[in-house]
This record gives structure tokens, C-alpha cells and sequence, in this order.
């Protein structure tokens, strides 16, 4: 939304300007320049990324423009997955316990919170670490330096789509004055006819400069940062249950841990602990919400 709204002002404001100098806004639309530029660009970039980066920079791309990062419903469902783990974790013997790991999906606690089950990535990594903890050999400090690289290994990949984009939003400059070095090409072959027609050839290949530089600062750079930032937000989620469970695993109580949790979200974003409160809640009594509504 955010996006299509800044595109549409600095659409709005250049064009406008332009035309309020004097300009003929008719010049600008160059469609050829365009295909050169963008084309350059589209090949460049598959040059230059495996297969799987190429699909991630799509999926990127509409969780960037539908701005996919996660909600409070998100934050509060982790919460409530990882509450109901720990209670288990301290109250029910081991082969209980490690059924919800087996089969996450026919798992009573995850069906509660549809939202966990959606994120595969995510699930793995809370049963991977719940199944450390079932163990009990590793200390607590050799599970935080495991979850760190991990979530750094993650977060390398995550970033992979941004960083693509960033080097084609750096190229799209110098590719603009490759078109208009080939506009500027094809006006030296029309030296004879009109000065009026040099010059259109000549204002046209010049759009192929100001087209690069446009799409480069005014395009593809604003919208690889909302691909970092949306990609950032959701790998809060990890830092949420790394600090949760390294909590738990120091002997925290599970309502205690989840405030490590909770401090780990964004203070713009983060439940309160009321929110927080109310999700126990429903996680020690599942029918807690319908008696709240009767």
C-alpha cells in the first residue's frame, strides 16, 4: 500500500514539475528506451542468481508490496505455541511430550495456533530445540551459540532476495546510459535531416539517462528495503523463541519466560502483557474464550 502510494507522488511531483517548467511530458514516454533498460536488467539479474534466489526475489517482492511482516495475532499465537510447550515440558513425562515433536501437525497444542503450523521454517526450528531441551545434556550458553548461527544462517538466506536487489538497483544508471549511448547512436545517423528531429532523437535518448537513474533511487532501491525490512520482521519471530526457551532452560517459569519473549518484539509492535496474559490463559484452558464470551 505504502508503496503504491510513494510511486505515486513521486510520479506526481516529478511529472508535475516537469511540466510546470515547460516541459513536454509526451517526450517522456520512450517506450523502447524502457524495454532496453528493463530487459538489460531482467537478463543481468538472471545472470547473476541461482535459480532460487530468482524465485525468493519474486516472493519477496509481494510480501514487500503487501507488506507480509508479522502482526500482533503472530507475536501472541508464538507466545501461546511456546506457553503451552513449556507446561508440557515441565508436567508431562518424555514420550508424551515428544509426540507433539513428531507430528506438529496432529499435535493438539499446534492446531491452536494456525499461524505457527503455516510457517514450516519455524515450526522445525521450535521442535528441533524443544527435542534439546527433552534431552537435557546440552547447557543452556551450548543452545543460545546454536540458535545464534543458525538464526544467522537463516537470516543470510532470507537477505539473499535484498541483496539481489540492491546490485540491480545499482546497475540500472549505468545500464540507462547504455540506452542513451544507443540513442544517441541512432540521432548521429540522422544528422541530416531537421533540427527538430535531432532533437527529438536527441531528448530521447537522454530519457534512457534520466530512466536509469528513476528506476535505480526511485523504484528498485525503496523496494528492496521493504524487502529487508518485512524479512528482518519475521525473523524476529526466531529471536522471540530463542529468548523464550533460553529462559525456560535457566529455570525461569514459563509465564516469567515468555516475558524474554515478549521484550524481544519491537516496542511499536510488542503485546502488552494483558494480551499476553489472556493467551495463557487460553492456552491452560482452551475453552477459556467461549466462556468469556457467554
Amino acid at each position: 500500500m505504502t508503496i503504491g502510494i510513494g510511486l505515486i507522488v513521486t510520479l506526481a511531483c516529478m511529472l508535475g514539475g516537469f511540466m510546470a517548467m515547460g516541459g513536454h511530458v509526451e517526450v517522456m514516454w520512450q517506450p523502447w528506451e524502457y524495454v532496453i533498460i528493463c530487459g538489460a536488467a531482467l537478463g543481468t539479474f538472471i545472470v547473476g542468481n541461482p535459480m532460487k534466489t530468482i524465485k525468493d526475489a519474486g516472493v519477496g517482492l509481494v510480501e514487500a508490496l503487501l507488506h507480509k511482516a508479522p502482526k500482533k495475532n503472530d507475536y501472541l499465537d508464538t507466545l501461546g505455541v511456546l506457553y503451552s510447550l513449556m507446561r508440557e515440558l515441565r508436567t508431562k513425562p518424555r514420550n508424551e511430550v515428544e509426540a507433539h515433536f513428531d507430528d506438529p501437525s496432529q499435535s493438539s497444542i499446534f492446531q491452536r495456533y494456525p499461524s505457527v503450523v503455516k510457517n514450516t521454517e519455524m515450526l522445525t526450528f521450535i521442535c528441533d530445540y524443544c527435542r534439546l531441551i527433552i534431552i537435557g545434556n546440552a547447557r543452556s550458553h551450548e543452545i543460545e551459540a546454536l540458535m545464534d548461527e543458525e538464526i544467522s544462517t537463516i537470516k543470510h538466506d532470507k537477505l539473499k532476495a535484498y541483496h539481489s536487489m540492491v546490485t540491480i538497483s545499482e546497475s540500472f544508471p549505468a545500464l540507462g546510459i547504455c540506452a542513451a549511448v544507443m540513442g544517441v547512436i541512432k540521432a548521429m545517423g540522422a544528422l541530416n535531416e531537421a533540427p527538430e528531429v535531432l532533437g527529438h532523437l536527441i531528448g530521447a535518448a537522454l530519457v534512457g539517462t534520466f530512466a536509469g537513474i528513476f528506476f535505480s533511487y526511485a523504484v528498485v532501491t525503496p523496494i528492496a528495503t521493504n524487502i529487508k525490512i518485512v524479512r528482518e520482521k519475521k525473523l524476529r519471530l526466531y529471536y522471540i523463541v530463542k529468548q523464550t526457551l533460553l529462559a525456560f532452560m535457566n529455570g525461569a517459569m514459563p509465564q516469567v519466560a515468555l516475558e524474554y519473549g515478549r521484550k524481544a518484539i519491537s516496542g511499536y509492535e510488542r503485546p502488552t502483557i494483558d494480551d499476553v496474559e489472556q493467551v495463557t490463559v487460553a492456552a491452560t484452558d482452551p475453552n477459556a474464550g467461549q466462556k468469556a464470551a457467554a
